[in-house]
């Protein structure tokens, strides 16, 4: 019997399922292998993601350097802490950690290294660690600032100790950290950086925070590069794939007008002054006074850019962000209008002591003047009531449209924030007299260098300016180059030359107040300054003791003026009889000597005396030119360890009196000679000659020193030098005290 068909429902069902199955699988597949696309996502680019690796170089920070490209700031190695918290599954295998497993342990050695106590190093270990058990994503912990640009020596030891004490999880992860080799340098004007979170990127760079450095930001900014490649799961690079490297880029390098030898002259005088007078401010600009360009720019209180110690004492650059009344200094600009205008007849007399604008009495500095003078000596006095007299002749008007050529009253224009721009006081006629003696209005020490250079250059005033060139180190092409810019021409040359006449004087006449600014070897012209300091918690101005603010405007050589220089002490501790410029011309005068020598600018020929000329000893023996300097009639004295001289001092042909010093130099460490009864003029040439760090006190002869004759010295060692005047006379005018009688006076 022929057995019926029946339809088998469940296999039919369940072919149609699996083919079904496969139809979707193979139309899958093949749509995955031809678009490259899952769910919207390309596998590609996933496949990437998975196994791609990116490792990040770091841009380093372009260099600041002087203008003889002397290092200023850099980007030195350092290292960054870190401890791992996170077990890696290799150490199930191998039984090593390579996490941190004892916290405590851990945090007595490291806090022996970072500024962060145990405590608070064991928790910050702790809560990572708590973190990975809590199923959080935590590889490893940082330290914060504390543990971060730890030097190369401080890295060398923490990593000994680690390793002495068996720690696990703690490594050290190379990095840049800012390095500034000069510790104190121009700090405010060079500012500093350090490592900061950028946010936007979150990551941290080093930023700039102050200064050049700050302003320049994103000049020095180096660029960051790449290592892209692709890993197993392990981390080890996958055979068959290529890396790709993109080349970090270093930052621009910034090079500076500043000179690192006239910067270092500057520091060093300025600390000197510090330690003997310790005022309350002090400031230090010197200038090229034919090109503007700023060759040192120095203030106290400053900090260290290394360390930032000191920082919170002063946060503004004092020659550009902050105003002074300029007191006497500004007299030199009232001359060069009296003059242009032809207002100027220095033979003319005037009656010194007072003079009244209205209800106001201009007084001069000591009460009741001296008498009928020439307005010559007026000057060389410092008189105010000469001041007065001449704003007459000049016109109020024409007087304030003459500051405003010579840059008053608006910034300079150099390339830092903040500049401020000063005030000039016009608006009523006594405003306008104190303004021509100084007092009132108010300047920048860098708009007093701008405006002097318009007197040392013969009329054609020249904008400061600090940045010289900025280069793409990668390509040496210069990105930027500043040159000398003329801002424009207040006085005429014939002008220019009789100001430097009259400023020369007031150093050389017998009753000049700058004759202590005189430089042994270089004529020097400039006008000193005594301001008042505007009382900080009332209107009206401090009074009592040194409660002024000192300055003197200076150039030299004042037949050609190579350099012009700014100097001011605010509030110094003077000894009883000692005047308040005393500081300033200490600094002015070692500055102002050491830097024309170092640019070797030529001194001043010897004025030549009876008696004998000097003979020409360079090439000869010591012996044999010691020999015949005694033939001579003269005393040499030694540089070095003999042989063939160098150099000699006086030179060839200057005429000598009998026993004067001869020096010669030859090569080698010397011994020192006696310097007892010498002048200070003769230890200069000395110093200068022999290069060693001489250091001098007082005025007059040399009474003592603190190395003994025949003391075999290096250039490393400083020699203490004391000098004192036979007899010492002060002349002090009672200046406060006659001041605050004149006001009680005027309120009766």
């Amino acid at each position: 019997m022929k057995k019926k068909f029946r339809f088998q429902w469940g296999a039919f069902l369940l072919v149609v399922f699996f083919v079904g199955f496969f139809f979707i699988l193979f139309f899958r597949v093949t749509f995955i292998q031809m678009t490259g696309y899952a769910k919207g996502q390309e596998l590609t680019e996933m496949a990437k993601e998975k196994y791609a690796r990116e490792f990040i170089l770091q841009g380093e920070r372009g260099e600041i350097v002087d203008r003889n490209e002397q290092l200023i700031a850099t980007d030195t190695l350092s290292y960054r802490l870190v401890a791992v918290v996170k077990p890696d599954k290799s150490s199930e295998k191998s039984g090593i950690n390579y996490h941190v497993v004892d916290a405590s342990k851990t945090a007595r050695v490291l806090a022996e290294f970072i500024d962060l106590p145990e405590e608070k190093i064991r928790d910050i270990i702790q809560k990572g660690i708590d973190e990975v058990a809590a199923g959080k994503s935590r590889y490893q912990v940082e330290f914060g600032k504390a543990g971060r640009e730890i030097g190369i020596e401080d890295a060398e030891k923490l990593a000994e100790a680690v390793e002495k004490e068996g720690l696990t999880g703690v490594s050290l992860i190379e990095e840049k950290k800012r390095f500034y080799p000069n510790g104190i340098f121009a700090s405010h004007l060079i500012g500093y950086a350090t490592k900061e979170l950028n946010e936007e990127e979150n990551k941290y760079e080093t930023m700039g925070k102050m200064g050049i450095e700050k302003v320049y930001n994103d000049v020095l900014r180096g660029q960051p590069g790449s290592i892209n490649y692709q890993s197993d799961r392990w981390g080890f690079v996958l055979a068959g794939t290529n890396r790709i490297i993109e080349p970090a880029k270093k930052g621009a390098q910034i090079k500076l007008t500043l000179d690192n030898t006239l910067q270092n002259f500057t520091e060093d005088a300025m600390n000197e002054m510090m330690l003997q007078y310790k005022p309350k401010k002090a400031l230090a600009v010197i200038a090229n006074a034919k090109t503007g360009e700023i060759l040192a720019m120095s203030q106290r209180p400053t900090f260290d850019p290394e360390t930032r110690e000191g920082l919170t004492d002063s946060w503004l650059n004092e020659a550009i962000e902050n105003t002074i009344e300029p007191g006497s200094t500004m007299k030199m600009f009232t001359l060069a209008a009296a003059i242009e205008e032809g207002k100027w007849r220095p033979n003319d007399y005037f009656k010194s002591g007072s003079y009244k604008v209205y209800d106001k009495t201009i007084r001069d500095v000591n009460k009741h003047g001296w008498g009928t003078i020439s307005f010559l000596e007026g000057f060389q006095r410092s008189s105010n009531v000469s001041m007065a007299y001449l704003l007459e002749r000049i016109g109020d008007r024409r007087f304030i449209e003459y500051l405003e050529d010579f840059g008053f009253g608006k910034p300079v224009g150099i390339s830092l924030p903040n500049e401020a721009p000063g005030i000039l006081l016009d608006r009523y006629p006594a405003e306008r007299v104190t303004t021509a003696y100084g007092q009132g209005s108010t300047v920048t020490p860098l708009q007093m260098i701008q405006a002097a250079t318009a007197i040392a250059n013969d009329g054609k005033m020249m904008q400061p300016y600090i940045i010289d060139t900025i280069t793409d180190p990668s390509t040496g092409e210069v990105i930027t180059q500043n040159e000398p810019h003329q801002v424009g021409t207040p006085i005429s040359a014939e002008t220019a030359k009789e100001v430097r006449d009259v400023l020369a004087s007031t150093v050389t006449a017998p009753h000049g107040t700058g004759q202590s600014y005189a430089l042994p070897t270089y004529d020097v012209g400039g006008k000193t300054g005594t301001a008042e300091i505007p009382h900080p918690d009332r209107p009206g101005y401090m009074s009592g003791g040194s409660n002024y603010l000192f300055s003197f405007l200076g150039m030299a050589p004042i037949d050609d003026p190579e350099l012009v220089m700014f100097v001011s002490v605010q509030q110094p501790v003077t000894k009883p009889g000692e005047y308040g410029s005393v500081p300033v011309a200490k600094v002015f005068t070692n500055v102002m000597e050491s830097a024309l020598k170092s640019l070797n600018v030529a001194p001043n020929e010897v004025a030549p005396i009876e008696v004998k000329a000097n003979g020409n000893y360079v090439g000869k023996t010591s012996d044999r030119a010691m020999e015949q300097i005694r033939e001579s009639g003269f005393t040499p004295i030694l540089i070095g360890e003999g042989g063939k001289i160098t150099e000699q001092y006086p030179s060839e042909g200057t005429k000598l009196p009998p026993n004067t010093f001869v020096i010669l130099k030859t090569e080698g460490d010397s011994m020192l000679p006696n310097f007892e009864g010498w002048s200070k003029k003769m230890v200069l040439s000395y110093k200068a000659l022999s290069n060693l760090d001489i250091r001098m006190a007082g005025e007059g002869y040399v009474t003592e020193q603190n190395l003994g004759e025949g003391t075999l010295v290096t250039k490393e060692e400083p020699i203490i030098i004391q000098l004192k005047r036979p007899e010492q006379h002060y002349e002090v005018f009672e200046q406060l005290e006659e001041i605050e009688e004149d006001a009680q006076q005027e309120d009766e």
